[in-house]
């Protein structure tokens, strides 16, 4: 019995535009309503949001369960955390701050089993094996690990070439809030300069065979990074999501009521 499949990893592979959300409130609870929501994927973030490992486990469960694809941003590249979300259960990691192919390659080393990588061998412990329930756990695991690395600096975008060659790199997702920050447009990641750094990046992924992904929670925006060759689409965030609804309802009856 082999590890489980990867769809999200298969999708990407297959060169599908899929669209997901984040979901940041470090719940359970929370992930299910946006698990059931009817997105390709949900990432759940351990690096802006008070994530960690226990809350982490319980969102993977909730969404294993649903078949929601989840993928698990971490607040670093380290070897001992991904070891951690791997054994948790994921399969599918978002790695913040890329900045050269080195720090690539370690990530995907830390998560392959040796001599393939670096992956602590515990899975007898694991949640991935299902408790040792997947006796083929161990020889079949690394083939469905997804990794998308993100470049947010103006560093990361000249390392690119050399990042887009590292082998075991499923995609390179684009920060447009650091990155423009980076370039020196702090709050601002809709100027022209910014924008046009983006679409060359997304073409440049494309034509390398990766999935290009980028956050896009303006629906405007959208079709122009899926016409630059965006696969790998972020469009809402459930903690914006639901403070603008109830910021929008709020103001509607005091308005309303006088």
């Amino acid at each position: 019995m082999p590890a489980p499949e990867n769809r999200l990893k298969a999708a990407l592979a297959r060169g599908d535009t899929v669209f997901g959300c984040w979901t940041a409130m470090a719940s359970a609870y929370a992930a299910e309503i946006v698990g059931r929501a009817g997105f390709d994927w949900v990432l759940i973030d351990g690096e802006h949001a008070p994530n960690d490992l226990q809350t982490i486990t319980q969102q993977l469960q909730v969404l294993d369960a649903l078949g929601a694809n989840p993928i698990v941003r971490l607040p670093q590249n380290d070897t001992a955390l991904i070891k951690q979300v791997l054994d948790a259960g994921a399969q599918s990691l978002l790695i913040p701050l890329v900045e050269s192919a080195a720090q690539a390659e370690a990530a995907v080393r830390a998560m392959r089993y040796p001599p393939n990588g670096v992956r602590g061998v515990g899975s007898a412990l694991a949640r991935s094996s299902r408790f040792s329930g997947i006796p083929d756990y161990l020889t079949t695991a690394d083939a469905q690990m997804c990794l998308i690395v993100q470049v947010e600096t103006v560093k990361g975008i000249d390392a690119l070439d050399e990042i887009l060659g590292v082998e075991g790199v499923d995609g390179v997702f684009i920060g447009p809030a650091d990155l423009s920050a980076d370039m020196g447009y702090l709050g601002n990641p809709g100027a022209d300069e910014v924008q046009t750094v983006i679409a060359d990046t997304l073409r440049r992924i494309a034509a390398a065979g990766k999935a290009p992904g980028i956050m896009t929670v303006n629906d405007a925006d959208t079709p122009g990074h899926i016409e630059n060759g965006a696969r790998f689409l972020a469009v809402d965030i459930d903690v914006t999501a639901m403070a603008g609804a109830l910021r929008k309802k709020a103001a509607h009856w005091r308005e309303a009521l006088g």
